[in-house]
C-alpha cells in the first residue's frame, strides 16, 4: 500500500514531467511532501497562480508534452481561469492540479470552498474531481491523453485532501503509443485536382500548421509548386519569411495588403485552420474554392464553409498532395507578389525613422536585427503585436510566440520565462507593454531566483495603447486610459535584475546588444511614440492597398 499523493507523483513521472509550477497550499501539503522526495520533477515555485499557469501552457507549446500547474483550492484555483482559457484556445496541453477540503467529512464548513470542477467545465478538456485513490492512475492517464490530442488543451484534476491522504494499491498506467490518422487518397485526389484547375492558388497557414511541426513538407510543396503562402498571426514562422513567395501575416482585420493577395485568388488552401482565430479571409456564396487541411474536420460559421477536407496529419497531408501534383504552367501569381512588394515598400520608410520616443516600426526592425535566426521573442497583449505580427520576419517555427487566441495581457514575461527554461542557449526576448508588464511583474522575482537570461523589453506610453487606438479610431475622446509607472529602471534593480532606460533610438540598438549578450535578466525601459497608429494601421495601409 502506498499514498495517494505518492501515487499521484509516480503517475506524473511516468508521463515525463519535468516541472510543477504553482503556490501550494494548505490543501495541497501531501501532495508538496510527495513531490519533495520526487528525483525526475522540480516544483518551479511563483508568484502567482497566472503565471504558474502561463509557464506551463508555454512548455506545452514549446514541447507538444503537457506542462503541469499546483494551486490551492479557492483563490489559488479562481487564480487558473484565465491560463486555463489560454492554454485552451491557444491549443496548448496543460494540466492544472488543485487542492480541495476533504470530500468525506467537513472539516471548516463551506470556508473556501467553491465547485471548481464546475467552473473548470467550460474551459478545459477535462475536468474531474478525485473521490477515490485507487482511480489516480486512469484519471492521470486520461487527462493527459486528452490534453495533448489534437485540438490540443487544458485540463484540470482536483485532489482533495483526504484523497490525497489515502492509501491504495493502485500502479501507474504506462503512456499509450498513438500516430494520427492520415488523410484519404481520395480527398487528396479532389484537392490536388482543384488547384491544378486553378488559376491563382494560395496557401494560408494557421495556428495548427504551427503545432504539427509541418515546415519541411510544406517548403517542399512551395519549392515544387511555387505557390505563395502567408500566415495568419499564430502561424508565423511555420516557413522561413524571407522565402520570395512569402505574401505576408494576416495581422490586421482586413484590408491590409495581405489581404488584397488572397482575395486575388480563386483557389485557397487553409492549412491548419482554427477558428479562435480572426479569419485571414471571408468566404462568400460563389466565391474562391476553399481547401480546408487539418486534423479535425472545419467548424462552419458564416464566412467558413469550406469546399474540400482533407482530415488527418497536416504534414503528411501535405507530403502526398506534394507527391501527386502536377504544377501548372498557367498559374499567374505576380500580382500576389505586388501587394507584398508594396507593404515592404510603404514599411522600408517608416522603419528607418529613428525618432524618439521610438516609432513602433523602427522598434520591430531594430529586435529583428538584434535577434538571432533561433532567437525568441515572446509578445505580451497590446497595439505593438500588430506591428509585431506585421513587421517582424519569422525565421524558425515558435520564435514569435505570441497569443492570437484568448489575447491576454500579462502572459508575456511569463512565457519568456519558460522559453528561456526549455532552451537555454537561445536569447529570449519578453515583449510587453507597461500595462500588460504590470499584471505579472512579480514574476521578476522568479526569474531572477531561477538565474534565466532574458531581457524584458517594455514599451512605455503609460497608456491601454491599444483601446486608445480603437478609442481614437471610434471617433471618441482620448479618455479614461492613461496611468502612471513605477521607475522601470528601479523597479528591476529591487528584484536583483538590471535595468536600463532607452534614450534615444542608437540607444535602444546598443542596449538590445548588450543586453541579449550579458547573462542574467535585464529590463529595458522603452519609451513609444504610438500617435501614428491610427493614421497607418486604419488610414494609409487601406488606402494605399486599395488603390493597387
Amino acid at each position: 500500500m502506498k499514498k495517494a499523493s505518492d501515487l499521484f507523483i509516480e503517475c506524473l513521472e511516468e508521463e515525463g514531467v519535468e516541472y510543477i509550477f504553482g503556490v501550494p497550499g494548505e490543501e495541497n501539503l501531501d501532495f508538496l511532501d510527495s513531490l519533495s522526495r520526487s528525483k525526475k520533477i522540480k516544483l518551479i515555485l511563483t508568484r502567482h497562480e497566472q503565471g504558474a499557469g502561463f509557464m506551463a501552457a508555454t512548455y506545452g507549446r514549446h514541447t507538444g508534452k503537457t506542462g503541469v500547474c499546483l494551486a490551492t483550492l479557492g483563490p489559488g484555483a479562481t487564480n487558473f481561469v484565465t491560463a486555463a482559457a489560454y492554454a485552451q484556445l491557444g491549443g496548448m496541453p496543460m494540466m492544472m492540479i488543485t487542492g480541495q477540503k476533504p470530500i468525506k467529512k467537513s472539516k471548516q464548513g463551506r470556508f473556501q470552498i467553491l465547485d471548481v470542477v464546475a467552473m473548470m467545465g467550460p474551459i478545459t478538456k477535462y475536468t474531474h474531481q478525485m473521490a477515490s485513490s485507487d482511480n489516480i492512475p486512469s484519471r492521470v492517464r486520461e487527462a493527459f491523453r486528452l490534453a495533448e490530442e489534437e485540438k490540443p488543451g487544458a485540463v484540470h484534476i482536483e485532489l482533495p485532501e483526504d484523497i490525497a491522504d489515502e492509501h491504495t494499491e493502485s500502479l501507474p498506467l504506462k503512456r499509450s503509443h498513438s500516430r494520427r490518422p492520415t488523410a484519404d487518397v481520395k480527398s487528396i485526389r479532389e484537392a490536388v485536382k482543384a488547384l491544378e484547375n486553378a488559376k491563382s492558388p494560395v496557401l494560408v497557414i494557421g495556428a495548427g500548421a504551427n503545432r504539427t511541426m509541418t515546415s519541411r513538407m510544406l517548403l517542399q510543396f512551395i519549392e515544387k509548386t511555387g505557390i505563395p503562402f502567408l500566415t495568419t498571426q499564430l502561424g508565423k514562422g511555420v516557413i522561413d519569411e524571407r522565402h520570395p513567395k512569402f505574401l505576408g501575416c494576416a495581422a490586421l482585420s482586413a484590408g491590409d495588403f495581405v489581404h488584397r493577395a488572397v482575395e486575388a485568388s480563386d483557389c485557397i488552401v487553409n492549412i491548419g485552420h482554427d477558428v479562435i482565430e480572426k479569419p485571414p479571409f471571408f468566404m462568400k456564396s460563389g466565391g474562391p474554392t476553399v481547401i480546408h487541411i487539418s486534423t479535425k474536420t472545419a467548424e462552419v460559421d458564416p464566412v467558413y464553409f469550406p469546399d474540400i477536407e482533407v482530415i488527418g496529419d497536416i504534414a503528411n497531408a501535405i507530403w502526398q498532395m506534394k507527391e501527386d501534383i502536377v504544377p501548372n504552367g498557367g498559374w499567374a501569381f505576380d500580382h500576389m507578389l505586388a501587394y507584398r512588394q508594396a507593404e515592404v515598400d510603404h514599411t522600408a520608410p517608416l522603419a528607418a525613422d529613428a525618432r524618439f520616443p521610438i516609432f513602433p516600426p523602427h522598434l520591430v526592425q531594430q529586435v529583428r536585427a538584434a535577434m538571432p535566426d533561433d532567437g525568441i521573442i515572446c509578445l505580451d497583449n497590446g497595439v505593438y503585436k500588430i506591428w509585431f505580427a506585421r513587421g517582424y520576419t519569422a525565421y524558425r517555427p515558435n520564435t514569435v510566440l505570441l497569443d492570437n487566441a484568448l489575447a491576454t495581457m500579462g502572459a508575456g514575461l511569463p512565457s519568456a520565462m519558460m522559453s528561456a527554461m526549455v532552451y537555454p542557449g537561445r536569447k529570449v526576448m519578453a515583449i510587453c507593454g507597461d500595462g500588460g508588464f504590470m499584471m505579472n511583474s512579480q514574476e521578476m522575482e522568479t526569474a531572477v531566483r531561477l538565474g534565466l537570461n532574458i531581457t524584458v523589453l517594455i514599451l512605455n506610453d503609460s497608456s491601454y495603447g491599444m483601446i486608445r487606438w480603437k478609442q481614437a479610431n471610434m471617433g471618441f475622446k482620448d479618455w479614461g486610459l492613461t496611468y502612471g509607472n513605477p521607475d522601470f529602471v528601479k523597479y528591476a534593480e529591487a528584484y536583483g535584475a538590471k535595468g536600463h532606460r532607452v534614450e534615444s533610438a542608437a540607444h535602444l540598438q546598443e542596449l538590445l546588444a548588450h543586453t541579449l549578450s550579458t547573462p542574467g535578466v535585464h529590463l529595458i525601459d522603452c519609451p513609444v511614440d504610438y500617435s501614428e497608429n491610427d493614421q497607418i494601421l486604419n488610414v494609409d495601409i487601406k488606402k494605399l492597398s486599395k488603390e493597387l
